[in-house]
């Protein structure tokens, strides 16, 4: 069912690189899996295209029948691996006390396996309204729509057409592997330079009356 978007914001952020720094909990988690799997594995390179699906960077090092069993020996040790060496990106949790602020409601939206998703969340102490995994790009549309969100704010490309996907605002920020050029050339609305901008332009646009 499609929800009917309201006066207060609902606003979608993306996980990796937009509200959780990961990149040195999918490292250790990339050398690990290499060490059981007996694959070398580039964990450096790995975290530097942070965003598309497991599948997708699995495919890179692992042939095709053995992508699925490998994603989910991946997730299986993620917990252990990942979870404590992840950071919270500067202006993460003021972002979303400013959408609490302004009475509207927070959800992230996000490529990575839901479990592990609410796993860093709780890890962090940041309190989402709602957490959706498992979805990336184009199809992020369908949880947005779904909670009725006017605004998306992501790292990636692949938000921004989420967001358009959407009919909601894409707001995108540099921090993870796409510049603010590729992320305006890709369509996105806004561009601010990191998490810390957000509660400004979130006050001057719910004063707007734009949310």
């Amino acid at each position: 069912m499609i929800s009917v978007r309201s006066a207060a914001p609902v606003v979608g952020f993306d996980l990796d690189m937009t509200l959780i720094d990961s990149r040195p909990g999918i490292h250790a988690a990339y050398v690990e899996l290499a060490a059981r799997s007996g694959t070398y594995i580039d964990a450096d390179l790995v975290v530097t295209r942070l965003g598309p699906p497991l599948e997708d960077e699995m495919a890179q090092w692992f042939p095709a029948e053995r992508v699925a069993v490998m994603a989910d020996l991946y997730r299986e040790i993620y917990p252990e691996y990942a979870v404590t060496r992840t950071s919270a990106m500067p202006g993460a949790r003021e972002a979303i006390e400013a959408v609490r602020a302004a009475g509207g409601r927070a959800i992230v939206v996000t490529a990575k396996w839901e479990p592990n998703a609410k796993l860093h969340l709780t890890h962090l102490g940041i309190e989402a309204d709602a957490v959706i995994g498992n979805l990336w790009a184009e199809s992020k549309a369908v949880a947005l729509r779904e909670h009725g969100a006017s605004v998306y704010v992501g790292d990636h490309v692949g938000d921004v057409r989420g967001a358009r996907t959407a009919g909601a605002l894409s707001v995108a920020v540099p921090t993870g592997p796409c510049s603010a050029d590729d992320l305006r050339a890709a369509g996105a609305d806004v561009v601010l330079a990191d998490l810390t901008h957000f509660p400004a332009w979130l006050t001057e646009h719910v004063t707007a009356g734009t949310a």
